[in-house]
């Protein structure tokens, strides 16, 4: 942890906000003053720093309530992105305020589920987050709340945080909330112990994992937090996760909190995003010879495989590939849309490609767009 030299930090709601809504600037002050201890700058005091941070800020729908008038997190998704519009912009000006004490400038980057799962966006994302870093600036990521719908968004924040962390290939992911770890148990219950180290799912076994907490102003909880774990370790980054009172702490690499340890190993970002924050729009029924070459031969889904077709979805959309028990199997990016499929299926692409054109001697999903997310023996 010590020698973490790019780390992914990511506060919730609950540690930047009141209850009400609205920032606690003594709140988000104690946090920007940890992050720049921690950050240094480069030799002779330049801007490079010696130490590169990447913030994961919740708290823009929390920061837009009190302007607005509202006195709960609005439930519908117009709601949400009004207040998303108010929140950005009063989070980013504190955080610039903030940061300007340490002669910090700050840049803002707001993101989508597609830009996780374009290519060309994945890697303009990369750019920007990389340059910023590199220039001296201080990068904070949001989701587009404005924007971004429930198609295409990643659900939470915590989410969000594991995959910026593949994103920039960061040694370390911290994640900050109101309780200062992972519990066997409700923490407010006596008997319950913090859980220090886990080092795969056995280790989680018969715990109980709490959900949102008691502010109400954010949309995860340790459920999420663990998941989020759960993806940064299962690619490789190192995860620890502990309270905001307790950030300084995580970042020298004292005793606090539940550390993850790395399970796996770092895999293509698009391929991140499609097992664990994409939402798939329809369903391709395999066969079991096409499920045997998906999972076991690492092959791409070609039209003679497919059984069936379920849902309505366009050229690049995810969608679920399941056995004909109706286990999911895989998840993948289909090259055609819903409606070109049915007079496909079963056939192979060089019959295809006689009778439609060349333009159809192609794989539904390449291997390439096509993620495993479960064994399958027959």
């Amino acid at each position: 942890m010590t020698e973490a030299r790019r780390i992914v930090v990511k506060v919730g709601s609950s540690s930047l906000t009141t209850a009400s809504g609205g920032l606690d600037a003594d709140r988000v002050d104690a946090l920007v003053d940890v992050m720049a201890k921690v950050r240094g700058t480069g030799p002779g005091g330049g801007p490079a720093a010696s130490r590169e941070i990447v913030l994961v800020s919740s708290g823009a729908i929390a920061a837009g309530l009190a302007p607005l008038g509202l006195t709960r997190r609005p439930h519908d998704l117009a709601g949400q992105q009004a207040a998303a519009s108010v929140g950005q912009g009063l989070l980013v000006a504190r955080y610039t305020a903030s940061f300007a004490r340490y002669g910090v400038r700050v840049g803002q980057v707001l993101l989508t589920g597609d830009d996780m799962s374009r290519r060309a966006h994945y890697r303009n994302a990369y750019r920007t987050l990389d340059q910023l870093l590199s220039m001296g600036a201080f990068p904070i990521v949001n989701e587009n709340d404005t924007v971004a719908t429930d198609e295409i968004r990643f659900g939470d924040n915590d989410r969000l945080a594991a995959l910026v962390a593949h994103l920039v290939r960061a040694d370390l992911l911290v994640l900050l909330s109101d309780v200062d770890g992972l519990y066997d148990g409700d923490p407010s219950r006596p008997g319950t112990s913090r859980i220090e180290e886990v080092r795969g799912p056995e280790d989680l076994a018969g715990v109980e994992i709490g959900s949102v907490g008691k502010a109400g102003v954010g949309t995860g909880g340790m459920v999420t937090k663990v998941e989020a774990s759960r993806i940064a370790a299962g690619a490789g980054i190192p995860v620890v996760l502990t309270s905001a009172s307790r950030a300084a702490d995580a970042l020298a690499g004292r005793d606090t909190g539940t550390y993850f340890h790395p399970t796996g190993r770092r895999s293509a970002g698009r391929l991140l995003w499609l097992a664990h924050a994409s939402a798939p729009t329809g369903t391709l029924t395999l066969d079991d010879g096409a499920v045997r070459a998906v999972v076991h031969g690492k092959k791409s889904l070609l039209p003679a495989g497919i059984a069936a077709v379920e849902g309505e979805f366009g050229a690049g959309d995810p969608v679920e590939m399941r056995d004909t028990d109706g286990r999911l199997v895989a998840r993948g990016l289909v090259s055609f849309d819903a409606k070109e499929l049915p007079q496909l299926l079963g056939r192979s692409t060089r019959d295809l490609a006689k009778e439609l054109g060349p333009a159809y001697e192609r794989e539904v999903v390449h291997r390439d767009d096509l993620v495993v997310l479960h064994p399958w023996n027959g």
